[in-house]
């Protein structure tokens, strides 16, 4: 695990974005793993203009998403399925044939956990899957408690994530569907990369815990210290709590890797 520390909000979507699109560039078939929420919404932006600028091609590239609530339908704008397309999908020439989230309509969740998790299986698997964090440590909606080796699912959603994600929905939490499918933890991890990107000092503690701290469900993005390709970015207000914050930048400062990205 990496960690490299970006002065601000905007220098932590720029480097996710560039990282992103150079992982594009070189394989022009990548699997993405996708997430939500106003820091993705700046790298997607990021994107978008690559592609119209920059020629950024998505043509032969696929994404699944990290979750998508239950009772939602694709259609009604505060789903991930219309909040996708409204940042990235509508402007970008990804086949949307090669686009998925899991439903949140499904009859049945168990069976539709383990469609997603037989379709990113035939996708070849995940090549790069960008992450949040949540405020209580959680990754995609595996809130804390979650198995370490979990798979696609169904999850009732704590309080304080409804409240963190009213603002879709009229600022009240109570409007926020108590339960979502997500990705699990174990899903997660079989990503051959991840990206997790951190901003604001609401996300420090978290952040601390994740990558500083135990490996414990309790914080399933702690999980992500098991991974042997994963890079954290944060700016300067997430990064506020970390201990060993002097080693991380100076392997930022040295390693030949971030040269261009310095």
């Amino acid at each position: 695990m990496e960690i490299v520390v970006r002065p601000d909000r905007q220098a932590v979507c720029d480097l996710a974005a560039r990282l992103i699109a150079a992982r594009l560039r070189a394989r022009p078939a990548l699997v993405l793993g996708l997430a939500t929420g106003r820091t993705m919404s700046d790298i997607y932006a990021r994107l978008v203009a690559m592609h119209r600028t920059g020629g950024l091609d998505f043509a032969s590239a696929a994404s699944f998403n990290l979750d998508e609530y239950i009772g939602l339908a694709p259609e009604d704008p505060r789903s991930y399925r219309a909040y996708m397309q409204a940042e990235l999908f509508d402007h970008v020439n990804i086949d949307p044939v090669r686009t998925h989230l899991p439903s949140g309509l499904a009859a049945d969740t168990t069976a539709e956990g383990a469609a997603y998790e037989a379709a990113i299986v035939a996708a070849g698997g995940i090549d790069l899957q960008l992450l949040g964090i949540g405020e209580n440590g959680h990754i995609g909606f595996n809130e804390p408690g979650s198995s370490l080796a979990s798979r696609t699912r169904d999850k009732t959603l704590s309080r304080h994530t409804r409240a963190q994600n009213a603002e879709m929905f009229g600022g009240d939490p109570a409007a926020v569907p108590a339960r979502a499918m997500t990705m699990g933890v174990g899903t997660i991890l079989a990503a051959r990369e991840l990206i997790l990107v951190a901003t604001g000092a609401a996300k420090a503690e978290a952040l601390a815990r994740a990558v500083e701290g135990p490996l414990t469900a309790m914080v399933t993005a702690s999980a992500i210290q098991l991974h042997p390709l994963c890079l954290v970015i944060a700016d300067e207000a997430a990064a506020g709590r970390l201990t060993q914050r002097d080693y991380y930048d100076s392997v930022f400062e040295t390693e030949p890797q971030w040269a261009d990205y310095r």
